[in-house]
């Protein structure tokens, strides 16, 4: 998902060696690069937790490239076979009670996706971060054994987002540690974080994050990855609207 996906993203051939002089905008492209890989494969769970209940539900999740990914809900069976499909900035859901597959609006893009904190704009995995907003890397912190980069995104003005800015926090080794939501009044809306950092698939991610709103702490979605391959054969077909409505894999 966008940050995991997307949320809850090394070089896969030569990876960037850290500099003072190096551009925050290709500190987040390594960032995502790391998560996604050139294409993926990986079996997580979603919490949603609310103070007076909670709910979980098991997940699949292919990518290939930035651009294209597919989500199917496992578990529970009320949700099983509900699925998400993102293609060249255009998403579709599939709601099996109705047999329906759903055209995704631009407008309804930062709305909750499966009632989590996640957006449907998250789980797309989108990189509009990258070419929409300007990057500056505004400090550099230690953490035991890792340089963390602050860097703090602000959209361009004909930039058609919803945040007022976007602050990331890139471990040395590109794991996206947190990022932040601000609004346009400079607020901060929500934030996400690593709460738990693994070695899976051969390379270490931030393997369980939470989505959290700043006025509603006690509300939260955490993402959490159970097995994870990268670089593997995702075929074109498995993206497909056919695909979506009936699972082949």
């Amino acid at each position: 998902m966008r940050y995991f996906i997307l949320a809850i993203a090394v070089c896969l051939h030569s990876p960037l060696a850290f500099s003072s002089d190096i551009e925050p905008r290709e500190l987040i492209q390594q960032a995502m690069d790391h998560w996604r890989g050139l294409s993926s494969y990986s079996e997580m769970s979603m919490t949603i937790h609310r103070p007076d209940w909670e709910r979980s539900m098991s997940m699949r999740s292919w990518t290939k490239g930035d651009k294209i990914s597919l989500v199917r809900v496992i578990e529970p069976k009320k949700d099983a076979g509900s699925g998400t499909l993102t293609k060249d900035n255009n998403m579709w859901t599939f709601a099996p009670k109705i047999n329906r597959i759903i055209k995704v609006p631009s407008s309804m893009m930062s709305q909750s996706w499966m009632g989590s904190d996640f957006s449907n704009k998250d789980i797309s995995k989108s990189t509009d971060i990258l070419d929409e907003y300007e990057h500056t890397l505004v400090e550099t912190r230690e953490d035991g054994q890792h340089a963390v980069y602050v860097i703090e995104s602000v959209p361009h003005e004909d930039a058609a987002v919803v945040w007022g800015k976007e602050v990331l926090f890139i471990r040395d080794d590109f794991i996206l540690l947190e990022q932040q939501f601000w609004d346009q009044d400079d607020v901060l809306v929500k934030t996400m974080k690593a709460r738990e950092i693994k070695t899976l698939g051969g390379r270490t991610v931030a393997s369980t994050i939470r989505m959290g709103k700043e006025e509603a702490p006690e509300e939260w979605t955490e993402m959490s990855v159970q097995d994870i391959e990268f670089d593997i054969s995702n075929p074109d077909s498995l993206f497909t609207l056919s695909s979506l409505r009936n699972p082949r894999r």
